[in-house]
């Protein structure tokens, strides 16, 4: 089995005499096609040692509330019972990662870790580094191209992006075989915390929530059944109506991915030939973790190309016929039936239609008294509500409404040369009745 070199960065090399191999598993929660975990079981049966994986349930994780910590614990019990069968110990702790690594790798020859993107995570493992007394090596998992093979600088559009990604797509694509680890962990030791006590640990770290009847399941079960749905769809529904809110013919994956419950790499090697889905799937969420990987001012408004933002800033001050307070957004009130029923799938499912999103985020741009505010008030509710925020696809996605990966467009108030949206708009795009007959039918039955 061969894990590409591109996924594979040494952060630290340091000869120590440790007992075991630790895997602190952060982004890439799962057993299966996972290269960190593999390159973590090679590492174990080379120096014939024992892999212990270690996951940290942070209580003060940025944003995070309980419906999130709830869809990421039932990924994480399949995730235990699928080490269990393989022999490999899993230990959950609770706490600052930057600290219960730490202490969880005091013993450890070697530190495998895989990678995050986000301003948090990266500075998680930086901590870590510089305070191990062992080697660290962080292996990529979770992008089909990696960040650093896709682009050594922040991309201007997916167009840029999709020049360098796309020759690189068939280097990185391949399956990663599970390898058989040779010296069992689960004697090793227990964790304190077993995470199928989902409630019990949702009490403890003060994030408790009971379960919401339209918030979708976490776990690598559902995300299979969700990929196999998709696929049995005729191909070409996505590439005609996937704009439409009113039909679902999406994958649902996006909090599966966010929460690492199934590799993109095989969602990728599925979906071959639909050209459409594989579109967003690779160049367009590739896009998003570049923008978050080069541009570390990503959930702020001067993340922003020059022109977008030079031409919000000339245009501040025109005049706003709605001005609408968060928390008249985050409760729906809006005079926009179309805007307050795409707040409210938020609210009760997690999840918003992507089209809607982009009409959301547009409108929110067009009812704050500033575009510095609007742009701090939509990272908040997307953060807030969506199962996937808290993402570099959410900070993408809102970064776009306000002119980011776009071109500038004719020239009016309040949005300059940024791309309008308005509800006419919807309504040529399909079903917007069906589309509120549903989400309005989800509100009224939870």
């Amino acid at each position: 089995m061969m894990i590409e070199p591109g996924r594979i960065h040494y952060r630290s090399n340091v000869s120590t005499n440790g007992d075991r191999v630790i895997y602190w598993m952060q982004r890439s929660c799962r057993a299966e096609e996972n290269h960190a975990l593999e390159y973590a079981v090679l590492e174990a049966n080379r120096r014939s040692l024992p892999l212990v994986v270690i996951f940290c349930i942070d209580p003060k994780y940025p944003d995070a509330i309980g419906r999130t910590f709830r869809f990421m614990l039932e990924g994480l019990s399949e995730t235990q019972e699928r080490l269990r069968e393989r022999g490999i110990l899993l230990l959950t702790v609770i706490g600052d990662p930057a600290v219960e690594v730490l202490r969880s790798a005091e013993d450890a020859a070697i530190l495998i870790s895989d990678r995050g993107y986000l301003r948090h995570e990266r500075a998680w493992r930086h901590a870590i580094v510089e305070q191990l007394h062992c080697s660290m090596i962080e292996v990529e998992s979770d992008m089909v191209v990696p960040v650093r093979s896709a682009s050594i600088k922040e991309e201007w559009s997916a167009a840029t992006l999709r020049r360098k990604i796309t020759p690189q797509i068939g280097d990185f694509i391949h399956p990663v075989d599970k390898v058989a680890l040779k010296n069992p962990s689960l004697n090793v030791g227990r964790s304190d915390f077993n995470p199928s006590d989902i409630n019990g640990i949702l009490n403890r770290i003060g994030h408790f929530t009971p379960e919401e009847r339209h918030i979708a399941r976490g776990g690598r079960i559902e995300a299979i059944q969700r990929l196999k749905a998709f696929l049995e769809a005729p191909a070409h529904l996505y590439d005609t109506a996937r704009n439409d809110p009113g039909r679902e013919v999406t994958s649902g994956l996006s909090p599966y991915l966010h929460f690492g419950q199934i590799s993109p790499i095989e969602v990728a090697r599925a979906a071959a030939g639909r050209s459409g889905f594989l579109e967003e799937l690779i160049v367009r969420r590739e896009l998003a973790v570049n923008f978050v990987w080069y541009n570390d001012r990503y959930d702020q408004i001067d993340c922003l190309p020059a022109w977008a933002y030079t031409t919000l800033t000339e245009h501040a001050k025109d005049r706003r016929e709605y001005a609408y307070s968060l928390d008249e957004l985050r409760r729906a009130e809006t005079h926009d039936p179309f805007w307050n029923t795409a707040q409210k799938e938020m609210i009760f499912t997690g999840c918003m239609h992507n089209y809607m999103r982009m009409y959301w985020g547009k409108k929110i741009l067009e009812w704050s008294e500033t575009p510095e505010m609007a742009y701090r008030h939509a990272v908040i509710l997307n953060n807030e509500f969506e199962l996937d925020g808290r993402d570099p696809n959410g900070y993408a996605g809102v970064a776009w409404c306000f002119g980011k990966h776009d071109r500038a467009w004719k020239e009016r108030p309040i949005f300059g040369k940024v791309r309008y949206m308005n509800a006419n708009g919807l309504l040529r795009k399909g079903d917007m009745r069906g589309y509120l007959e549903r989400v309005e039918e989800r509100v009224h039955d939870r």
